[in-house]
């Protein structure tokens, strides 16, 4: 099977995830959001973030700055900056992150 893409729909408030690729220098994984669900702000001193919003609307937090994003959306995050997604919304959203390099 060559598309990776799969998720568990989660309930209000839920976030469920899954690794979708790991390999030697990257990491790609799946997030889907219930609504009113959110990935707490977190940051990666070694490494760059990029999320793909691939279904409906997230809020994504980055240092100290909001902003929806409605798929489809590519935020990158560069080394050091916290950052986050939330729901606001009534449906549930999805969305990758890509970690690159992996900390060592």
């Amino acid at each position: 099977m060559l598309d990776r893409y799969d998720y568990e729909t989660p309930d209000d408030g839920e976030v469920a995830s899954g690794e979708l690729v790991v390999t030697d220098d990257v990491l790609v994984k799946c997030f889907a959001l219930g609504p009113g669900a959110e990935l707490e702000a977190h940051e990666h001193g070694d490494a760059t973030n990029v999320f793909h919003v691939l279904e409906g609307t997230v809020t994504v937090l980055q240092g100290g700055d909001e902003e929806r994003v409605t798929a489809p959306g590519v935020v990158l995050h560069e080394r050091g900056v916290a950052h986050g997604a939330r729901n606001d919304t009534d449906e549930v959203a999805v969305l990758t992150a890509s970690l690159c390099p992996l900390p060592s």
